[in-house]
Parts: structure tokens; sequence; C-alpha cells
């Protein structure tokens, strides 16, 4: 059961920052996020200001309707409370039919979805053996793998302990000699054979009762990492915690060598409790500075001393480089992504087996003559029955995301259209099926899609559009093997609702897995608010926004504001999934409007309105964020002495761009963790969108929160940051606060002693306490 970047259904909001594609499904849902089940009113509403256009869809909150005015206020603590959650549903496919599934005992039962029978697989007192919290099955199901003593290090990396167990004989295998702390463990696809990562080496074990293999011994922390990505390859490339890629039957182990010898580290001190700190180190290339180099290997599991390292085609190993993807087509044959550091060119190079070599044969060239490969970084690949040609999801000639099939070097598309394929969610012989927002028009909408290829290409068809349809408008799929089945998960904007699909034939629905009426039941006792969504006209583009209105709303009254922000490159805030989360209750308690806007820079609409801010951070994001308050006001409803915006990271950082423009629009705002000056952001991410600071010197002196010091005078300012922020290191926050110093700017500011970029465990709830106060006092409470 690979981990993935998911979004889970458990506050806070959002903290983005980091480049790497987020996957809703196969393994857990999307973060607490609007109300409705029974349908999307669509209203036209006249509004105050021709400049004003707006396209209004207001979702109820029927859902929540109970007879009588007994109905509580959603509070702070209702949000922390952890028995107010929608659930999803956990599923692991393990063939065609068969499932594996976890109760919230930690049993896990065996599901056959044709027939519907079920059955114990592993039982809740095995995993309490080895206090284990997880497993992973082997190839062969012969094995499981329980994971135990799960310590958390960045965003995606952990360390953990394993206990190998037989199923056939029901006990532990006594003779493994895994070490106390594993970096990564990984299954090959058939049999019984794995290999981990202990102390930046790689290990494999043929079968679990041989002997450990060692593969590298080169690792060292902070300078030579086998098998696990460095800091700056787990955040913003790979998005996971391992480097290690099985050919398609175990045969071959193809691994990454990250070198970091010559990467600067930044450094923070650990308070902890002893007399002294601890210091940190973690090599992090921050913009324009050296940065990781990598190198790929390929070892015979047969004999590993059979070690050849595949090299980086000539366009892309001439200058520093960046290796995206490994994907294995056969035992015999695999391809890689290979970026250049600048990251608007990509090659796709495929690799064959000869003798005891691996030769680069055919290869394909990308390139973005607007600003970048991607979302964040090149998509995955999808290879066809020839084993050769394979499907990709690009921009097309438009500038939209869409599925190419690529051949012989040439790519011709598969879709096309204003609107763009998410990503690609399974490739059979006959079909491919993804997810789009194309439906209505609406980028803030998912739905899955099937296209017929092969010998009886036929247009795309939707699958989920008209399932539930008021419900369910942001929708996921987990394929089983050969997609006979899948698991439909429905994020919003109604309740949560995951369901077993049989895809054989004309499709049906099998089974709801849940449905949250729990949840529907908790919340039909509280006044909730209601979402509407509309776009507005901004620099020649019709952008949307979504506006969370307290219960009872009337468009005759005055209503405090909060702009929830993020704007990060091609990031989208405005989506219609599930919202339960803090501005719930601020709407519900106190009666303020939240709201979101997508401004240029923006995903999912096309890479004219994602590239405009290419080699410009801090400028139209910033601007979009101001011009849509602009135009809130005109609606009327709006006290425009009574506006806030808040945000975390990227959003911390337009927050602070947005007061430091002294418009005097806004009355305060709350940072959380946000960035100062790119600079002191790493290369990957900040590189991707400005380029180096030599390249562009001009924007990344005018892309600062400090030059804009001296406008906070007039505003009410709440800087928040963690000093163990690995990501968007302390660092930032403390330049900011000089730069305020330095200008006399009365402020607010506090820090959580060794908390990192998500601020979790006790720091979490005191923050939102925090934040929570500081908007009463300016919003509600005004001096």
């Amino acid at each position: 059961m690979k981990k993935k970047k998911i979004i889970t259904p458990n506050p806070p909001g959002s903290h983005e920052m980091g480049g790497t594609e987020t996957v809703i499904a196969p393994q857990s849902p999307p973060v607490n996020t609007p109300a409705g089940k029974q349908g999307c009113n669509k209203v036209l509403w006249g509004v105050v200001g021709a400049a004003v256009v707006i396209m209004l869809i207001t979702i109820p909150a029927v859902y929540f309707s109970k007879p009588g005015d007994n109905k509580r206020q959603f509070t702070l603590d209702d949000y922390f409370n952890n028995t107010i959650r929608w659930k999803a549903y956990n599923l692991h496919w393990i063939s065609d039919k068969e499932y594996l599934h976890k109760t919230e005992d930690a049993n896990v039962f065996l599901h056959n979805a044709e027939t519907k029978e079920e059955s114990l697989y592993i039982s809740n007192s095995t995993f309490a053996q080895v206090e284990a919290t997880d497993y992973l099955l082997s190839g062969d199901y012969k094995y499981i793998a329980f994971e135990s003593n799960y310590t958390k290090k960045w965003r995606y990396s952990f360390t953990a302990s394993y206990s190998i167990y037989d199923r056939e004989r029901s006990t532990f295998v006594t003779s493994v000699d895994l070490p106390a702390v594993v970096q990564y463990f990984a299954w090959a696809p058939t049999g019984n054979k794995y290999a981990y990562v202990s102390n930046f080496n790689i290990f494999f074990k043929p079968d679990v009762n041989a002997e450990s293999i060692q593969v590298t011994h080169n690792g060292k922390k902070n300078k030579i990492l086998n098998g696990v990505p460095d800091w700056v390859y787990e955040e913003e490339v790979f998005g996971s915690n391992g480097a290690i890629w099985w050919s398609t039957t175990g045969k071959y182990l193809a691994y990454a060598e990250f070198n970091d010898t010559d990467v600067r580290k930044v450094e923070f001190s650990w308070y902890g409790s002893e007399q002294y700190p601890q210091t940190v180190a973690i090599p992090y290339p921050k913009a324009g500075s050296n940065i990781t180099k990598v190198k790929l290997f390929v070892v015979d599991t047969a004999n590993s001393s059979q070690r050849i390292q595949v090299f980086a085609p000539a366009s892309v190993a001439s200058g520093d480089h960046i290796m995206c993807s490994v994907t294995w087509v056969t035992d015999e044959r695999f391809a890689v992504q290979w970026l250049t550091r600048k990251q608007n060119y990509v090659v796709v190079q495929i690799y064959d087996a000869d003798g005891n070599n691996w030769i680069p044969t055919q290869k394909f060239e990308q390139t973005s003559k607007t600003g970048w490969i991607g979302h964040y970084t090149p998509l995955p690949l999808f290879f066809a029955e020839d084993k050769l040609s394979f499907y990709k999801v690009m921009s097309d000639t438009q500038g939209y995301k869409h599925i190419h099939y690529v051949k012989d070097g040439k790519a011709t598309p598969i879709t096309s259209g204003k609107w763009e394929v998410i990503y690609i969610s399974k490739l059979t012989t006959d079909a491919i099926y993804f997810v789009s927002n194309e439906y209505q028009g609406i980028p803030g909408k998912r739905n899955l899609y099937k296209v017929m290829i092969g010998s009886s290409p036929s247009p795309h068809q939707c699958l989920t559009c008209d399932l539930y349809k008021d419900r369910c408008q942001y929708n996921s799929a987990y394929f089983s093997f050969n997609a006979s089945f899948y698991r439909k998960d429905c994020y919003g904007p109604g309740l949560p609702l995951v369901t077993l699909m049989d895809n054989r034939g004309p499709g049906a629905q099998l089974s709801i897995l849940e449905d949250n009426s729990a949840l529907e039941n908790i919340l039909s006792e509280f006044q909730m608010p209601t979402m509407q969504y509309g776009t507005l006209r901004v620099a020649g583009f019709d952008l949307w926004y979504q506006m969370m209105l307290p219960p009872n709303f009337k468009k005759s009254k005055k209503y405090p504001l909060l702009i929830d922000v993020y704007a990060g490159p091609s990031s989208q805030r405005v989506d219609y999934r599930f919202k339960l989360n803090w501005g719930t209750y601020l709407s519900s308690s106190h009666g303020i409007i939240i709201a979101s806007f997508d401004g240029r820079g923006s995903g999912y609409q096309g890479d004219e309105i994602m590239h405009a801010i290419y080699w410009r951070l801090g400028t139209f994001e910033v601007e979009d964020q101001i011009t849509a308050v602009r135009k809130f006001i005109e609606m009327g409803f709006i006290d425009k002495d009574r506006i806030a915006i808040w945000g975390w990271s990227y959003g911390g950082y337009v927050t602070s761009m947005a007061l430091g423009a002294g418009t005097g629009l806004f009355k305060c705002g709350i940072a959380v963790a946000p960035v100062a000056k790119w600079e002191y952001y790493d290369a990957v991410y900040t590189e991707r969108y400005m380029g180096k600071p030599t390249e562009n010197s001009d924007f990344y002196k005018n892309s600062t929160v400090t030059a804009r010091a001296k406008n906070f005078k007039s505003v009410d300012y709440l800087l928040v940051h963690g000093t163990a922020d690995d990501n968007v290191h302390f660092q930032q926050a403390v330049q900011i606060s000089k730069a305020l110093v330095n200008e006399k700017v009365d402020f607010e500011a506090m820090w959580y002693t060794d908390k990192d970029h998500t601020l979790s465990g006790s720091a979490l709830r005191h923050t939102y306490n925090l934040m929570s106060d500081f908007l009463q006092r300016c919003l509600l409470n005004p001096k």
C-alpha cells in the first residue's frame, strides 16, 4: 500500500508550499472541505457597480435543515472536535475484483466486489503483537510487513520498524534481521523479495528468509543518500519518501543516488528540554545556489554486483538537471523524465536492456515557451499495449492540459477544449479513464471520464456527472487491476460519499461504502453557512471566487469579510469540495463572510492564466486579490471598514504583500509561515517560476515583503511561525519582523518552539485560538 501525497479529512487548513501534484485517492480523501446535498440553485443577482460581472451559484445548506429554531452556532470547539469529521473509506485493491479494507478497530477484511463475500484477512491482534499501525503486502500475498514505531521526518519521509509475518504459517518470521530504524521499505511486485534503506544505504533480500545483500556502501547523512530523496527532491520533485523502483517482476532494481556534498545547509536550533539547544542542519538549495546532483543506477537482483549507471541525455546532462520520474515498462525497458534546472524543457528517455548495459533508445522532448512544464513537475507516463508508445497529460497548442498519445517522438492530442485534464486515473487495453474539469465549464469541479482507444476510438464520456448530481461534483476514482470495479470518491459540494462501482458493461453502483449520515445528523443541530460561487471579470479573464455566507444571510445587511488566500502558482482555492473548517466557525458564530478568489497564476484554466506570473511572483496574484476585494465591496453587502485577509505559507506571503501594498482596503491580516524573500526559498520551487536571482534580479528585489514594511503602519498584522520550519524557514519571519521594527511598525507575533510548517499538536489549537481572538478584535470589536 503505497503512501501518496493525500489530503485528509482533518484540520487544519492548507499549508502547502512546495510543488508536487496532490493525488486524491487511492488511500484517503481531501481536506475538511461546502455543504449541500440537495441541489445547486442557480440565481442571478443584480449588483451594485456595473464593472462587476458575476455568475452566481448558491449551494444551500438544506442538508442540515431541521425544523425549529433551536439550532446552535458552530464553534471553535466544534471545529476541533474529532467526532465532527467526515469519514473516508480506505480500500486497497489486490486483484481485479478483491480489495482489503481496514476497519476502525484495526481488523483487515478481504472483500470480493463481484460475489460480495468478505472474510477476515488480518486480525487486529496480529497488529497488536508488534504494535503496528500500518501494513504492506508482499507481491505474492504470502507475507505482510507490519510497520511500527512510525516517526515523521519531513512532509513525506519517516522512519519505522518492520516485522515480517508469514500468512500461511500465521507467525512472524524470526530469522529476519531488519534494522530497528528503516528509512524506506518496498516489496517487489512479484514473489517476496524486498528492498529497504537504512543509514542511507540500500539493502535487498531475494526472499524473506535469505540474508540481506547490501547494494550501496557510500551512504552518509547530509552527503550521499541512496534510495531515499534529500529534502528538496522529497518536497518538490517526487512528493514521496522513496527513490527505489522495482522492474515489473522484480528482476531489476533502479535507484537514485542524491549527492548533497556541494549543497549549502540551512541550520536552526532545536530547543528540546536539555541545557543546550541542538542544531539541526539540512542540505537545502536556496534560489541560485548549488542544487542536488542525482545519479540513476540499475541493479540486477540475481547478481547485485552488476550495478549499471544510466545517464541523462546530453541536452539535459550538459547543465544542472532534475530527474523527475522512473517508469518501468517491462523487465527490459524503462523510461525516465529528465528536466533542466530551468524546468521549461523535459526529455522522456527510454532505455532498453542490452547485455550488461542499458541503452538509450527512443526519446520525446517537450518545451514550454510560456512558463514551466506541467502543473508543478512533468506529469506521469502511461505506456500503451505495444510497451513503447505512451499517454501523457501535457499542454496542447492552445495551452490547456490534455491527454496526448506519444509515438515515435511525436505527440497527438486525444482530448481537447478550453478545459483541463487533471490526471489519468487508469489505462486499460481499450480505454483511458481520467479526471477533468470540463463539466459545465467550471474549473473547480472534478469528474471522471472514459475515452475509448485502439481500434474503436470514441468521444469521451462522463461517468460521474449525473451521479448524485447535486451532492457530488468533485470526484475521483480508484480502479481495480483491470478496471472491472472502482471506488468512487465524492468530496462535495454535499457531504462526502464513497461508493463501490461496477465498471463492466453499462456500469452500476454496487454499494455505498460511506455516506457520512452520522455527520449529517450532527450538523443538523447547527446553524450552518451556505456557499456561493461566481466569476469576476479581472484583467480580461472571467475568474472564479467562492463565498461562505453566514446563516440567515441578507444582502441588505453589511458583513465583515475575511479573504482566505493561497494563490501560489497552479493552485486552486475555489473548488466544489465539502467545507467544514475554521471559516465555518467564523461564519456560523460571528457572521463573517469568508471569500477566496483564484486570480492570475492559479491552475486548471489554461497556461495563459497560470503562466501570467512567470518570472514575476508577487505581482498579478497579489493585485488580483486586491481587485477582487474591490469588486466584493461593489456587491453591496460587505462592510468596507471591516475587511481582513489571511493565509498560510504562500498564502501568508500574498497576505503580507497585499497588506503592504498600502491600498487602505484591509483593516488587518494574518500571515502564518510566510515567505519574506524568494532568495530564501528552495531553488527547485522558486526557480521554476522566477529563474535564478542573477537572471531576474529586479523581480526578486521587487517581490519582497520586507520592502513594503512602512505600509504596515496603517494595518493590524499578526505574524506566526514555527522555529523548526524545515520548509519556509523561521528566517523568513524574523526578516519581516526586523523590517517592521526598523520602520517602527507595531504588530503582533507568535512563534511556536520546535514546530514545523504544519504547527501540529498543541500549537495548532493555540494558533487558531490566537487567530480567532485577533479577528474578533479587528472585525467584530474594533477599537
